[in-house]
């Protein structure tokens, strides 16, 4: 877990030291949603992350989530017909745990449209947050959000995809705050059985744009997937698994119980590598 007892001011400060701090062979990043399987069940489980990880991902439930695989729609839905919302995730879930291990908000472009750039971006800096992953807004389009949040230092963390051009590439490098998150594989979040060849020539091309870290996301299911994304990425960020571990669990506890499993396996791994 990272000592964040003299945190530097910044998101994007407080991420760097993250990675830079996590004695591992990349820093390891687990994401929940907020409100599942409860407001207070998803702050639970981010305890039990923010004991093991170096930074956490907490979702914003959305009703048309395009980047979500099955596990994630539906524990989002399911948070959302609890009555969870944005500003209950930041209160409840994001600003808790934001005291001790950085945290990324992930959510939907909508939500953050109808609120307002600058009260989204005070918000997030009121409560902590380091950083900000918009998935359904391009890096292109995303400079008035991005000069808000710089405004309230929140890191606007961009995604890359295998199908990024060169030329997009490195414009969402030269804009690219905290860390570039590297889509592993076309399509949607969830467990994958292999991870593609050509992602080491991704993440490095992805480094090289940024100059800041590369973590891969989407795909990553086992201990030895994030050992081997340990040994060519910053970061490794694991969702659908961690999520699927609470929707089939028998009863919370045995949820908390398989993802305090999951996560040591998984930090042994990428020490081990």
């Amino acid at each position: 877990m990272s000592d964040l007892s003299a945190a530097p001011a910044t998101g994007a400060e407080r991420i760097a030291a993250a990675f830079r701090g996590h004695g591992r062979t990349a820093a390891l990043m687990p994401y929940l949603m907020g409100g599942f399987p409860s407001l207070e069940g998803s702050l639970e489980i981010g305890r039990v992350y923010a004991a093991r990880a170096d930074l956490i991902e907490v979702g914003v439930p959305f009703s048309d989530p395009l980047a979500d695989g099955p596990a994630i729609q539906a524990a989002g839905q399911r948070a959302l017909v609890a009555g969870t919302t944005l500003e209950r995730v930041l209160d409840e879930v994001a600003a808790p745990l934001a005291e001790s291990v950085p945290v990324a908000v992930m959510c939907y472009s909508n939500p953050i449209f109808t609120r307002g750039f600058e009260r989204v971006a005070d918000a997030l800096a009121a409560r902590g947050i380091a950083g900000l992953i918009v998935p359904d807004m391009p890096a292109a389009e995303a400079s008035e959000l991005r000069a808000a949040l710089d405004a309230h230092g929140v890191a606007l963390i961009p995604l890359v995809a295998p199908t990024t051009p060169p030329a997009a590439l490195r414009e969402i490098g030269a804009s690219a705050r905290g860390f570039v998150y590297v889509v592993s594989v076309i399509g949607v979040t969830g467990e994958r059985t292999e991870l593609p060849p050509e992602l080491r020539t991704i993440v490095e091309r992805a480094r090289e744009a940024a100059g800041v870290p590369a973590a891969v996301g989407f795909g990553i299911g086992t201990p030895a997937q994030a050992a081997a994304v340990g040994e060519i990425a910053d970061g490794v960020i694991i969702g659908s698994r961690l999520v699927r571990e609470v929707a089939e669990a028998p009863s919370f506890d045995d949820a908390l119980a398989g993802i305090e499993r999951f996560l040591d396996q998984t930090a042994a791994a990428l020490s081990a590598g």
